[in-house]
């Protein structure tokens, strides 16, 4: 079987998560890894281990051992709903990803910065995953001021071996069944 890798890639607010559950739900024998649920459980049980500066060394290290887990223990395809924004760290993992045999699908989330804002006002979503700001407004101008600056950058086409981009909310179903075409 044809194991595939699909690497959501945008800003906050952007609808990854959305779209990593939906894909979810159509491809079957498929997994979500999502960081902002290893941020979210590590905040409710194990909040005296979160570092209070620097990097949130614990929380990639459950990531790690759920993606070694999912890769080397079962034959999922892997949902990684993760901004993934940075160049290198994407090519990092689709080297890791297809040196194990997975195809590689990145799907990029080009939604304008206004509905971002417009989702960010609009949304119930717990503010405890962030360590570094206090809102989703403040990740959000951060996003804003790091685009095009040094390694974040948009994905290209010849990162993987499949790019799919995603304007606005109409475009989430015919790239869903693009992606669970692309499976057989």
């Amino acid at each position: 079987m044809k194991r595939l890798v699909i690497m959501t890639v945008g800003k906050t607010h952007s609808g990854k998560t959305t779209f990593a559950k939906a894909l979810e739900k159509e491809l079957l024998n498929s997994v979500v890894i999502d960081q902002d649920n290893h941020a979210e459980f590590l905040h409710e049980h194990y909040q005296s281990l979160l570092p209070k500066q620097g990097s949130n060394t614990i929380k990639y290290a459950i990531t790690q051992a759920i993606v070694h887990h999912a890769v080397h223990e079962t034959n999922c395809h892997m949902i990684l709903c993760n901004s993934n924004r940075n160049r290198n760290g994407r090519l990092k993992l689709i080297n890791y990803y297809q040196n194990k045999g997975f195809t590689c699908i990145l799907v990029n989330f080009e939604i304008p910065d206004h509905v971002l804002k417009e989702r960010i006002t609009k949304s119930e979503r717990s503010t405890s995953i962030l360590r570094v700001a206090a809102t989703f407004d403040e990740v959000l101008l951060r996003q804003q001021a790091e685009t095009k600056e040094g390694d974040i950058l948009a994905p290209a086409g010849d990162e993987a071996e499949h790019l799919f981009v995603i304007k606005k909310q109409e475009d989430v179903e015919s790239v869903i069944r693009k992606i669970v075409d692309t499976a057989f």
